[in-house]
């Protein structure tokens, strides 16, 4: 079965090159190309294509409102997310947008006849670049998770501290003892695996408990 697809790229010599690319696969045929979302919409609703290789980065939408505009207009076209980065934030979205693949420009050449098959075949495909960061960070996120909870008297101190106060002005500041805000201090890099004030920041700041 021929897997019929619209190649979506606002760069003409970028789509040429993909299309040149699609062009020597006997079971995939380029049944259109757009360079904007708006004319990649209407072509998926006239031609219904089995997959559609669509650029995150359009003139007109990006994406991920490309994608959900697909879906809400009734497409059962698979996704496969084209773009420069492999940031998680763009990688996410897309999938929450509904995408079924994700690849960078520069692994198109390789990796997006594997791609379309795998997508076409009701897979999901990432190319090794965006497997390798949704990796690091589904481990990120296993960690944070494994993360001890600390109390509210630890979390005024590691503000505090995060802020710049010394254990004098910390302990002033909350009515206790110097002695035991150092224990706080030292409970505090215990959980959090950190061992200086300026992880200690870099903690406070990452988890929005003090502006960077």
């Amino acid at each position: 079965m021929t897997i019929r697809v619209l190649l979506v790229e606002d760069h003409r010599m970028v789509r040429e090159a993909l299309r040149d690319t699609l062009a020597r696969e006997t079971d995939i045929e380029v049944v259109a190309e757009a360079g904007d979302a708006a004319s990649a919409l209407e072509q998926a609703r006239e031609l219904t294509p089995d997959v559609i290789v669509l650029d995150i980065a359009l003139p007109d939408l990006n994406g991920i409102e490309t994608t959900a505009g697909l879906r809400d207009t009734g497409s059962r076209a698979k996704v496969v997310a084209l773009s420069a980065y492999t940031d998680k934030r763009f990688v996410t979205e897309m999938l929450r947008a509904g995408a079924a693949g994700y690849i960078t420009k520069s692994a198109a050449g390789t990796e997006l006849v594997r791609a379309i098959r795998s997508v076409a075949a009701g897979q999901s495909y990432f190319c090794p670049e965006v497997a390798t960061a949704l990796a690091a960070e589904v481990r990120n996120s296993g960690r944070e998770a494994e993360t001890p909870r600390l109390g509210r008297r630890e979390r005024e101190v590691l503000r505090l501290i995060a802020e710049g106060h010394r254990s004098a002005a910390i302990a002033e500041q909350l009515h206790i003892s110097v002695a035991t805000v150092e224990v706080h201090r030292r409970n505090i890099m215990r959980k959090l695996g950190l061992h200086t004030v300026a992880e200690l920041t870099r903690y406070a700041v990452r988890e929005g408990m003090v502006s960077p």
